[in-house]
């Protein structure tokens, strides 16, 4: 099923249409899967109340967050994001204890799929409950949008990265760090997709699995839910895909001198998520540009103790030497993940990054090798509630403004292809 709105769906429209996919279906116990409040925007926790209170009049409910190595979602995180849904259904994801091996994504395919970069065998894993047999529907809900790892969000990465286990979380983020994010974001077939793929084809078939995709933008504070894609087939990701190439790629004329960012409080509480605004907008700077990000919940580096400590250890130093550093330290090597995200997170010096990062220290900031600036002072600059997302003129000066970066992917046209 593909519903689409220009304006986005009402709430009618999406409720209809939500039940209208599963009708006729009696599970006994269903499994929800949304992601977590850190994709606000994306529609899925509203759809998520509505299933719940649907399937909860006849069946058992369950609600596991697709987590990844996020951390948990704290009680009122989930009341902001699923609304009325009882906490005591929620079930957190543990992404390094909680997971099942269900095989190997060969070495030869990994090989072949990424040109030769990665050669080594991908571990299937996925939480333990989507195998159990004790849910006889599971529903993967979320958006899908451009990604710095996959190349569009959502769809099997739900799964195996949402509900993934390390090895696989890991080895994943690591193939899309060596083939090259300027390579992957905004594409479908990249090489960690296509590992997603095969992953699909040959490992969970069987499970009773149900996806939910969105394509959405955002007005003000209200999310425009434009596309809604239901089904197991991968012609409706294509569908949402193509759709979101259409909203969610911002083309520009010419290279940003000055850009500005402004980071949720509500969505972003660490780099490890904030960096959306480095890698998102990394293919529209100018080479010399400037990047400033406001943050004011910015507390840590990682969403996972471990991951923070690695971030604070090495820091965004860059990709070359990220790779070196891999070699060089058995505690990088073992959390591939974190080295990909220190790639991710740095500019490999072609542009400057301050981060603004309301609850963390100059010395912690300088320390991860990005400059600083005290939040207040920035939003004393940069006034959050004059600014228009595009081009503004401050001082005298044109900034360009991204009111969320999670929504989007900014680039100049030579630099990309939808």
């Amino acid at each position: 099923m593909i519903k689409y709105s220009e304006n986005g769906l009402s709430d009618a429209e999406l409720r209809g249409s939500l039940i209208e996919a599963v009708k006729g279906k009696k599970p006994k116990k269903v499994l929800l899967l949304p992601p977590d409040a850190t994709r606000l925007y994306s529609g899925a926790g509203k759809i998520c109340n509505i299933y719940y209170h649907y399937f909860s009049e006849f069946c058992q409910v369950d609600v596991m967050p697709a987590l990844g190595t996020h951390e948990k979602m704290s009680e009122a995180e989930c009341r902001m994001f699923f609304g009325d849904v009882p906490y005591d259904r929620i079930i957190a994801h543990d992404w390094r204890r909680d997971v099942v091996k269900l095989g190997e994504v060969p070495a030869k395919y990994v090989s072949e799929v990424s040109e030769g970069l990665v050669n080594d065998k991908i571990d299937v894993e996925v939480n333990k409950r989507l195998v159990s047999g004790e849910y006889d529907l599971i529903i993967s809900m979320g958006q899908v949008v451009p990604h710095e790892v996959v190349g569009m969000a959502n769809y099997s990465k739900n799964i195996f990265v949402g509900c993934g286990g390390s090895s696989m979380i890991n080895s994943s983020h690591m193939l899309g760090a060596f083939y090259g994010m300027e390579r992957i974001m905004g594409r479908d077939f990249s090489p960690v997709r296509k590992v997603f793929d095969y992953a699909e084809t040959h490992f969970i078939q069987n499970i009773p699995l149900l996806y939910v995709l969105t394509v959405t933008t955002n007005t003000g504070d209200k999310t425009n839910i434009h596309g809604l894609f239901i089904g197991r087939e991968r012609s409706n990701f294509e569908a949402a895909v193509k759709l979101s190439q259409e909203k969610n790629l911002i083309y520009l004329d010419r290279p940003l001198r000055k850009t500005v960012v402004y980071l949720d409080p509500r969505e972003f509480k660490s780099t490890w998520l904030g960096n959306k605004a480095v890698y998102r907008t990394r293919m529209a700077i100018a080479d010399g540009g400037e990047l400033i990000i406001i943050a004011p919940e910015v507390s840590k580096f990682g969403e996972d103790p471990e991951n923070d400590r690695l971030i604070r250890k090495y820091g965004y130093v860059g990709r070359e030497r990220v790779l070196e550093l891999v070699k060089e330290n058995d505690d990088l090597k073992a959390n591939l993940s974190v080295a990909a995200h220190l790639i991710h997170g740095s500019s490999d010096g072609r542009f400057s990054i301050t981060y603004a990062a309301g609850k963390l220290t100059k010395e912690e900031v300088e320390g991860a090798a990005f400059k600083y600036m005290p939040v207040e002072e920035a939003l004393a600059k940069y006034d959050i509630k004059t600014l228009k997302d595009g081009y503004n003129t401050v001082g005298g000066e044109e900034i360009f403004y991204i009111s969320n970066p999670a929504l989007g992917l900014w680039a100049t046209k030579d630099k990309i292809t939808k």
